[in-house]
C-alpha cells in the first residue's frame, strides 16, 4: 500500500510470548466535533485531551493512540496550540499517533459524492503534512454507508476500511469484503460491538485481567486464529493513565490472555487485504441487524439539508467549473475556503441536525458561507464574461456538460411599444419569450419646498440614483419640476453633479417643487435561450414579429384547473391533489396528498404514538386560476388543515388541542419539460409530528430506485432488522432498533412509473402503492431515554425546540410520470435540467455589438460531476450512471489526456483526436482525467 504513515510497529509491552491468546488493544477517542454542545465548547475539552496524550506519548514510547480517523480534531487543536505542530508530527512519524485519512467523519447520505471525495482528499493532504495518514478508511460512527464508498476508497489507494453501523446479518465474522457497484472492493474490519467494545476494560483495575479474558473469550469465535481487536475508547474520552502498566502486568502474570497496545493502522496492516473465505457484501450498508443506523437524521431539520444541497450545487456545478474554463486566473483560495466549509459541515453530527439548536445554527451559517463564496466566484467569472457582451444583451452560462435550450427569467429594459418580444441568439435565430410583469416608467415622485431641494442631492452617489444611473436631468422652472431620466446604464456622456447643483440654485424659484424620477420601462421576461455545454452565449431581446405560439396550454374548462405542455398534463382535483398524465399515457392520480401523523421520537428515530391520529383531508381547498404564458404557467393550490398541537405524553397520543396549518402548492409546467414542478410552503404551528407528501405510483412496484452518491441504488419494501430476543452472531448483542423501510434519496427516487426529482437529500418510503416523501418532521429532543423504536438512548435527552420547525418550511421537487424504468425515462438527465438552471446576467459592453456563443467542455455517455484546475491542468471527473458499460466521450479545447486516481497519481495516457477522447467505463465506474496541451 502506497499511502500511510511511517510506523515502527505495535508496542511490545504485553506482547504474547507464550502462545497465549492475543488481544490487540487500540487506545483512541471518538471525537464528535459538535453535537450536544456547540463546537467551541467541545474544542476546549479536545485541547485538554490532546495536551495529555502528547505528554504521555512522548514520555512513554510504549503508548499508542488513534485519533479517530479525522484531521479536524488535529486542526482544531493546532489552531489553539500551534506551537505543538512538530510534536504531533514527530509522534506520527514514530507510529505512536495515527491521524487521518478523513478531514471529518461525515454523514455519507446527506452530502454529494464529490463532497465525500474532497473530504478524503483534504484529510489525507493535511495528514501527509504531519507524516502520513493512517492507511485505513476509518468510518466508525457514520449512520450507514453509501454504495460507492468501496470504489472511492480503492481509487484513493486504500485496501482496507473499518466500520461499525449498517453491516448485514450475513456477516458472521470480524471481516468481510465490501464491493462497490462497479466491482471495486476493499477488505473491511468490522468493529464488532462498536468502536468502544473494550471501553470498560479499565473501569476497575483490580479486575482488569478478568475483564481482558472475558473480552477475548467473547470475541474469539469471530476472529478465529487472528488476534482479537479491542477498541479502547468512546465519545470524547481519554485513556486511563494506568493503561500501559496494566497491559504490561498481563505479560508478567503469564495469564491466558496477552495484549499489545497498537494503533488501528498497525493492526490493519497485519491483515491480508485479499484474504479468501470471508463474507462478501455488495452495495450500501443500511442494515439494522447489529447496530442502530438512526435513520431519522435524514428528515430532521430539513433546512440544513436544503442549505447543503444549494451550497454544493453552487460550488460544484457553477463556481468551480466556470472558473476552471473561463477565468484567466484560478481563484484557488476562495474555492478552498468554500470546500473547507462544506466538508466541515458534513460531519455526522452536523448536517444531520441531531445536535442542540446552537450546533444547528452554527452549521447553517457555515454552509451559507460556502454558498456565498461559490456565488462570489461564479459572479466574478460571469461578470468578466459580461464585459465582452453588449449591455443591450445578456450573457447566459450553462452549468451542464451538454448543450441546452432552456428558460431564463430576465429583468430588462424594453420599449413600451413592443407588444411581443423574442430573444435573438448568436446564430440569428429568434426564440420565444413571454412577459411576466412590467415596471411603469414613473419610478418615483415627491414634493419638496424649493429651499429644501439641495437636501435631495446626497441621495445621488456618483451617477447612481435609486439603484439606476442618471441618463439625463432637467430643471423646469416654469413647472417647478426637477426631472431625472434613469436607466441601468447612464450612457457615454459624463454626468456633472456640480452642473446640476448650479442649475437648481440658479432656477429654483420659491414654492413647492416636484422631483420626478422616470426610468425606461422594464419588464420581467421569461424566454428560451440556447447555450453550449459548460459554455456561454449571449442573447438580445427584440420585438417579435408575432406573438409566440403557445406551448403550455391553460385549459378554459374544468374550472381552469388544468395545464398541458404536450408532454405532460396536470389537473387539480377538488381535494387539492393532482392527476398527472404523461404523453405515453402513464397516469399518476392523487399526487400531492399531505399525510400528517404523530411523532413521539427524537432527532435520531421516528416513532408513532401508541395511539396515533393520521390526518390527510384538508379543511378547505382554494385553487387559483392558471397564470403565466406560453412558455411556463402555474396553478396555485392552497389547503388548510387542523393538526394536533403536540403530544399528550401521559396518554402517549396526540393532543386534543389543535393548531391551524396550511400548505400552499405551486404547480408549474414549462415548455419542453416532461415533468411537473411543485413548490410547497408548509405553515406549521404544531409539535412532534411528521408530514409526508404522497405520490401514487402508476403500476405495482416492489422496489424503488434512488440516486445517491455517484450511483443509483435499488431498494425493496422492507429493511433488515435484528433479533431483539437473540444474538445477531456469536459474542455480539442484537440491534435494538426497529427496522423502518425509510431510505435516503439525493437526486431522484423512482418507483412504478413515478419519478420524483429532488433538490435536496430526502427520506422516502414506498408503501401502499405510493412514494411517501417526508417533507417535515418535528421533534423536541436530541434523544429520548425511552423510545418505542430504539432500545437504548442515542445521545443525551436535551431539548431541541428549534427542531420543532415552527413556521414556514419550503420544499421543491418535480414529478415525472413515465413508462419503462428510470433509465428509459432519462431521470438522470431530467434531474440535471431541473436542478441546474441556466444562469443569466446583463452584459456591460457598448450596445449594439455582436452576439457570441462559446463552448466549454462537453460530456456524453457519462455524468460529469467535477471540473477544476489542478496541477496546471484541467481535471474532470466522470461517473458511469448506468447498469451497463458505457463509453464516455469528452469534447473540448485539449489535445492531451491521461487518467489519474483520487490521489492525483497518473494512470494511462488517452488518445485525443481533434479535441475528443473516448473512455470505456464499467457500469458505475468513477473516472478522473487530466486534460491539457501536449
Amino acid at each position: 500500500m502506497t499511502t500511510g504513515a511511517a510506523t515502527t510497529g505495535a508496542a511490545t509491552t504485553g506482547a504474547a510470548t507464550t502462545g497465549a491468546a492475543t488481544v490487540h488493544l487500540v487506545p483512541h477517542t471518538h471525537w464528535d466535533r459538535e453535537w450536544y454542545e456547540p463546537f467551541q465548547r467541545f474544542r476546549l475539552r479536545l485541547v485538554d485531551l490532546l495536551d495529555d496524550v502528547l505528554e504521555w506519548a512522548e514520555a512513554d514510547p510504549r503508548f499508542r493512540f488513534t485519533l479517530d480517523g479525522q484531521m479536524a480534531a488535529v486542526d482544531d487543536y493546532l489552531e489553539v496550540r500551534g506551537e505543538n505542530r512538530e510534536r504531533i508530527a514527530a509522534l506520527v512519524r514514530r507510529g505512536q499517533l495515527a491521524v487521518g485519512p478523513w478531514q471529518i467523519l461525515l454523514d455519507e447520505f446527506l452530502v454529494s459524492g464529490e463532497n465525500i471525495i474532497r473530504n478524503l482528499e483534504l484529510g489525507r493532504a493535511r495528514a501527509d503534512e504531519l507524516g502520513g495518514a493512517m492507511p485505513v478508511g476509518y468510518l466508525p460512527d457514520e449512520f450507514g454507508h453509501c454504495a460507492q464508498m468501496p470504489q472511492i476508497l480503492a481509487a484513493a489507494g486504500f485496501a482496507h476500511a473499518c466500520l461499525w453501523r449498517g453491516v448485514p446479518a450475513s456477516v458472521d465474522g470480524h471481516a468481510f469484503r465490501w464491493v462497490a457497484p462497479d466491482g471495486s472492493a476493499v477488505r473491511v474490519e468490522y468493529l464488532v460491538g462498536g468502536y468502544g467494545n473494550a471501553a470498560s476494560l479499565f473501569a476497575d483495575p483490580a479486575r482488569f485481567a478478568q475483564r481482558a479474558a472475558a473480552l477475548e473469550s467473547q470475541l474469539r469465535p469471530l476472529f478465529g486464529a487472528e488476534p482479537v481487536l479491542g477498541m479502547y475508547g468512546t465519545d470524547h474520552s481519554a485513556p486511563v493513565r494506568s493503561l500501559v502498566g496494566l497491559v504490561a502486568g498481563l505479560a508478567e502474570g503469564g495469564g491466558p490472555v496477552q495484549m499489545q497496545i497498537t494503533t488501528l493502522g498497525d493492526y490493519i496492516a497485519g491483515r491480508d487485504a485479499g484474504a479468501n473465505g470471508i463474507a462478501v457484501v455488495r452495495g450500501e450498508l443500511r442494515s439494522h441487524a447489529a447496530a442502530n443506523i438512526l435513520p431519522g437524521v435524514l428528515s430532521v431539520r430539513p433546512h440544513l439539508k436544503q442549505a447543503m444541497a444549494r451550497a454544493e450545487r453552487m460550488v460544484e456545478r457553477y463556481a468551480e467549473p466556470l472558473a476552471a474554463l473561463w477565468s484567466p486566473t484560478w481563484p484557488q483560495r476562495f474555492l478552498d475556503m468554500a470546500w473547507w466549509r462544506l466538508v466541515d459541515a458534513s460531519g455526522h453530527d452536523s448536517v444531520t441536525g441531531c445536535g442542540v439548536d446552537e450546533t444547528a445554527v452554527q452549521v447553517f451559517a457555515r454552509i451559507s458561507e460556502a454558498e456565498q463564496l461559490g456565488q462570489a466566484v461564479r459572479d466574478r467569472v460571469v461578470g468578466a464574461i459580461g464585459r465582452r457582451v453588449p449591455r443591450d444583451a445578456v450573457v447566459v452560462v450553462n452549468p451542464s456538460a451538454t448543450d441546452r435550450t432552456d428558460l431564463v427569467t430576465l429583468d430588462l429594459e424594453v420599449p413600451a411599444e413592443w407588444q411581443a418580444v423574442a430573444l435573438e441568439q448568436a446564430d440569428g435565430t429568434l426564440l420565444p419569450a413571454q412577459v411576466e410583469s412590467s415596471t411603469p416608467a414613473l419610478l418615483h415622485e415627491e414634493r419638496m419646498d424649493a429651499a429644501a431641494l439641495p437636501t435631495f442631492f446626497p441621495r445621488i452617489h456618483g451617477r447612481e440614483l435609486f439603484g439606476l444611473e442618471i441618463v439625463t436631468w432637467a430643471v423646469h422652472a416654469d413647472e417647478r419640476v426637477l426631472q431625472f431620466d434613469l436607466a441601468r446604464h447612464g450612457g457615454e456622456e459624463p454626468f456633472d453633479p456640480d452642473a446640476l447643483r448650479a442649475a437648481v440654485a440658479a432656477t429654483a424659484v420659491e414654492g413647492t417643487w416636484t422631483i420626478r424620477l422616470r426610468a425606461q420601462e422594464r419588464r420581467v421576461i421569461t424566454g428560451l435561450v440556447s447555450a453550449p455545454a459548460l459554455g456561454w452565449s449571449s442573447a438580445r431581446v427584440v420585438p417579435a414579429p408575432a406573438p409566440a405560439h403557445p406551448s403550455v396550454e391553460q385549459a378554459d374548462h374544468a374550472q381552469d384547473r388544468s395545464l398541458d405542455n404536450g408532454l405532460v398534463r396536470v389537473t387539480v382535483h377538488d381535494d387539492g391533489t393532482l392527476r398527472i398524465v404523461a404523453a405515453d399515457g402513464t397516469v399518476l392520480d392523487g399526487v400531492g396528498r399531505m399525510v400528517d401523523g404523530g411523532d413521539r421520537g427524537d432527532t435520531y428515530n421516528y416513532a408513532p404514538p401508541a395511539t396515533d391520529a393520521v390526518l390527510d383531508a384538508p379543511l378547505t381547498v382554494e385553487v387559483t386560476a392558471p397564470d403565466g404564458g406560453p412558455l411556463r404557467s402555474a396553478i396555485t393550490v392552497d389547503r388548510s388543515y387542523s393538526w394536533p398541537a403536540g403530544m399528550d405524553w401521559e396518554r402517549d397520543r396526540r393532543s386534543d388541542a389543535c393548531e391551524s396549518a396550511s400548505v400552499s402548492m405551486r404547480v408549474e409546467l414549462r415548455a419542453g419539460e416532461p415533468f411537473v414542478r411543485l413548490e410547497l410552503a408548509i405553515d406549521n404551528r404544531s409539535a412532534d409530528h411528521r408530514v409526508r407528501l404522497h405520490v401514487p405510483v402508476a403500476r405495482p412496484a416492489s422496489a424503488s430506485h434512488a440516486e445517491g452518491q455517484l450511483a443509483v441504488v435499488e431498494r425493496g419494501l422492507t429493511a433488515e432488522g435484528g433479533d431483539r430476543l437473540g444474538a445477531h452472531s456469536a459474542g455480539t448483542a442484537p440491534s435494538g432498533e426497529h427496522p423502518l423501510p425509510t431510505f435516503p434519496a439525493h437526486g431522484f427516487v423512482d418507483a412504478g412509473g413515478a419519478g420524483l426529482l429532488l433538490t435536496q437529500a430526502c427520506e422516502y418510503e414506498l408503501a401502499d402503492g405510493a412514494l411517501a416523501l417526508t417533507v417535515l418532521r418535528c421533534t423536541g429532543q436530541i434523544s429520548r431515554n425511552v423510545h418505542p423504536y430504539r432500545e437504548e438512548p442515542a445521545g443525551p435527552q436535551i431539548p431541541t425546540p428549534q427542531a420543532q420547525m415552527i413556521g414556514t418550511t419550503t420544499v421543491s421537487l418535480a414529478v415525472l410520470p413515465h413508462g419503462g424504468d428510470w433509465v428509459d425515462a432519462g431521470l438522470v438527465g431530467a434531474g440535471e435540467r431541473y436542478r441546474h438552471p441556466l444562469h443569466a446576467t446583463p452584459g456591460h459592453d457598448l450596445p449594439g455589438g455582436p452576439l457570441e456563443s462559446h463552448a466549454g467542455l462537453a460530456a456524453e455517455g457519462a455524468v460529469l460531476t467535477s471540473v477544476r484546475r489542478r496541477d496546471g491542468m484541467l481535471e474532470a471527473r466522470l461517473v458511469a450512471q448506468s447498469p451497463d458499460p458505457v463509453t464516455a466521450v469528452l469534447r473540448g479545447h485539449f489535445d492531451a489526456a491521461r487518467t489519474v486516481d483520487l490521489r492525483g497519481l497518473p494512470g494511462r495516457d488517452l488518445p485525443v483526436v481533434d479535441g475528443r477522447l473516448e473512455l470505456p467505463l464499467r457500469p458505475w465506474e468513477i473516472a478522473t482525467v487530466r486534460l491539457g496541451e501536449r
